[in-house]
């Protein structure tokens, strides 16, 4: 069934919208999960979680790419459970260690959660996304969105670990010289 369809489903408040949305986004929608969680129950909770929110979400919104509207969803959804998963065991897995590798670029501004500055913060990371090359692209969104380990994504490309490290490295430093050119750090 074609994206179009499936959310006129859930506009219409048909039930199937959230079958066809398993059959065609489910195993998308658990990887996500399932990358950063760790967990198939916790994963799985999560992707119905994401049926839901879907659900609840629309209307109002009507999303022109269906997989991106659920990605996110599921990100969000999976990394709140995780947070309240290991609030009480701090440090050493891949979600912290890749969060706290982006911090050095991000922090330090509270002034960054305003609106008007947020949207023009997305707008400079899709520029700074778009200034990188197509191997460097895929690498910092598979450590940085899908929080990928470091080992992981060297297997998918055929690098070494250390490679990716280095990569991952050089283009954190582009992102920070970015982000202080404009301001944000």
């Amino acid at each position: 069934m074609e994206d179009k369809q499936i959310v006129d489903l859930y506009w219409a408040r048909e039930e199937s919208a959230i079958h066809e949305t398993a059959v065609k986004y489910g195993s998308y929608c658990h990887s996500i999960a399932y990358t950063i969680l760790q967990d198939q129950q916790d994963a799985e909770e999560s992707v119905n979680d994401t049926y839901m929110d879907a659900w609840d979400t629309m209307p109002p919104n009507r999303p022109s790419v269906l997989s991106t509207f659920l990605g996110k969803i599921t990100r969000r959804i999976s990394i709140d459970r995780w947070r309240i998963r290991s609030a009480k065991k701090r440090g050493g897995d891949e979600i912290t260690l890749a969060l706290d590798e982006l911090e050095e670029c991000v922090s330090g501004s509270h002034d960054v959660e305003l609106q008007v500055q947020r949207n023009e913060l997305i707008a400079a990371m899709h520029s700074f996304l778009d200034s990188l090359s197509d191997t460097e692209r895929r690498i910092f969104l598979l450590r940085y969105w899908y929080l990928e380990p470091i080992q992981s994504i060297a297997d998918q490309y055929g690098f070494t670990q250390s490679k990716v490290t280095s990569m991952l490295h050089r283009v954190r430093g582009k992102l920070r010289k970015q982000l202080e050119k404009e301001g944000y750090v």
